[in-house]
């Protein structure tokens, strides 16, 4: 049977306090480059799941990301930038971290050993068999992650996970596993590095695919973002004068008027 070595194994590096700057930081790249490509091995697993959350999704549930430390923070990142990148609510995308929002600057010891406040944490949500929830472990074997994803089995929510091993405790006890097999970190079992950046971009995968198969984006244009600073006030200023053909003082009226591009966009079509 073929080795498989997983996150925790020995790095492929030694004597990293003896490497200069440059040494380091090209070794670095050099294992970060690898992980893009183990993602596209797990796109098939990727996909399955997506197909699964936009079903939902679009029958009124929600997704939720639970992890604990760097997996945990990650979901929650990719859980806030949904509302003002796709100007969806604030309750559709939620992320749980093991320790609540205290651990998400600082951690919390032994908060991702418990086998019940996970499916705490998500009952405070009133999570339901029309929600998705996805465990995010990078290797696999968190009993917070664990056993949340085990009661939602339980109670007939679709389950899924993002690790960065194979056949991982948590692969095993969800609906739809994806693994992103990256192999051992630079620094032995620093899984923040090239998991870290495996979860991330799966995460990107999952959020952005889900968002444009609800409708969230036109052309390749976030005509649903919120307008909440100056930068993004003047990008719908340029979709709609490029969309429309108008000058940039009627795009700067219609959108001061209609509060978002979408409405802007719609507004003027029917009136013209």
């Amino acid at each position: 049977m073929e080795f498989i070595k997983t996150t925790e194994s020995d790095s492929n590096y030694n004597n990293l306090e003896k490497m200069s700057v440059s040494e380091l930081l090209q070794n670095i790249n050099n294992e970060d480059k690898t992980v893009p490509h183990a993602v596209e091995k797990a796109i098939p697993q990727i996909k399955s799941l997506v197909d699964q959350i936009v079903l939902k999704l679009k029958k009124g549930g929600r997704l939720f990301y639970i992890g604990a430390g760097t997996s945990g923070r990650l979901g929650i990142v990719d859980a806030s930038e949904c509302p003002p990148t796709f100007g969806v609510s604030f309750d559709l995308v939620l992320g749980l971290i093991a320790g609540g929002d205290i651990a998400i600057r600082k951690a919390v010891e032994f908060a991702e050993d418990s086998t019940t406040q996970g499916w705490k944490d998500l009952s405070e949500h009133e999570i339901s068999n029309k929600d998705v929830v996805i465990g995010i472990a990078a290797s696999g074997t968190t009993p917070y992650v664990i056993s949340t994803l085990e009661k939602c089995n339980e109670n007939n929510i679709i389950t899924g996970c993002i690790t960065c091993n194979k056949n991982s405790p948590l692969s095993l006890v969800s609906k739809y596993p994806i693994e992103v097999i990256v192999g051992p970190e630079f620094v032995t079992g620093s899984s923040r590095m090239k998991a870290g950046t495996a979860q991330k971009l799966v995460l990107n995968m999952i959020s952005t695919s889900t968002m444009i198969q609800l409708g969230k984006i036109k052309g390749n244009k976030m005509v649903d973002m919120q307008l909440s600073n100056n930068k993004l006030v003047n990008r719908g200023i340029k979709m709609l004068m490029a969309e429309i053909n108008i000058s940039r003082s009627q795009a700067e009226s219609l959108l001061k008027k209609h509060k978002d591009v979408r409405t802007a966009l719609n507004h003027y079509k029917n009136e013209n």
